[in-house]
């Protein structure tokens, strides 16, 4: 059965919708007085920027939109002009990270390049978008135990328009590879997210390698390191050699 609100849930659900109607009007206001100074791209590029570090850092249940304003520079009010409440902010971060995930990968694996060319340059260009986006492997673990607990209202989204493309482009190439002979016979449904593992997990863990190692493994010099070890691992664990039979070099 349906909950009625209390007399005092009626009340302050007005007044949240009457805060919201006023920052509205206050941002309507604010827009028409920039006119053509206006930039709302830029606007809404910096309000991306500074909720992605906020929902990394604090998940959707503890970020704050006040910091988020205050981190991008704008008035509260037009992050609501641009985005209608904080669940709606969110996927909005995810979107964003996810389509430029997406494009870049689906450059590299385009072109007539032979299949052993074309993984390599996915390897590299997703570890290199990942190393210049280090606050998403935390914020995409977070998503993930959201998934689990079933409290995600973006992950079919995600899966249906980001995940699955990605996935089956790569399962199509290492199906290619096999039947010309230049990689060995795996399972795609193991070796693709043991890729990606070992590279979202190298920057979401390097706070613990740190306190491992010894040494920050996020300074350029071990960055570069690591995006050499993981082709040199991936290449070690599905490239035929290039003696054998029907490999092309």
């Amino acid at each position: 059965m349906p909950r009625f609100l209390s007399h005092e849930e009626r009340r302050q659900r007005r007044e949240e919708v009457g805060e919201r109607r006023r920052q509205l009007r206050e941002t309507r206001h604010i827009l028409r007085r920039l006119g053509s100074r206006n930039q709302p791209e830029e606007s809404r590029a910096a309000i991306l920027q500074a909720a992605a570090k906020e929902f990394a850092e604090f998940g959707i249940a503890g970020a704050r939109t006040d910091a988020i304003a205050r981190e991008a520079n704008v008035n509260k009010a037009l992050l609501y002009y641009y985005f209608q409440d904080k669940e709606t902010l969110y996927g909005a971060v995810l979107d964003n990270f996810f389509a430029g995930m997406k494009a870049k990968v689906f450059d590299a694996l385009e072109g007539d390049e032979t299949p052993r060319k074309k993984l390599l340059a996915y390897v590299g260009t997703y570890f290199d978008f990942i190393a210049s986006n280090q606050i998403y492997p935390k914020l995409m673990q977070r998503e993930m135990m959201r998934a689990r607990e079933g409290r995600s209202l973006h992950i079919d989204r995600l899966v249906k328009t980001y995940f699955q493309p990605v996935y089956q482009k790569l399962r199509d190439l290492l199906k290619k590879g096999m039947a010309e002979g230049e990689f060995r016979n795996i399972d795609p449904a193991h070796f693709v997210p043991t890729m990606v593992a070992m590279i979202v997990f190298y920057f979401s863990s390097a706070p613990v390698m740190q306190r491992i190692v010894g040494f920050n493994p996020l300074t350029p010099q071990r960055i570069a390191e690591r995006r050499a070890a993981v082709i040199d691992f991936i290449s070690a664990a599905l490239f035929q050699p290039c003696g054998a039979p029907g490999v092309r070099k």
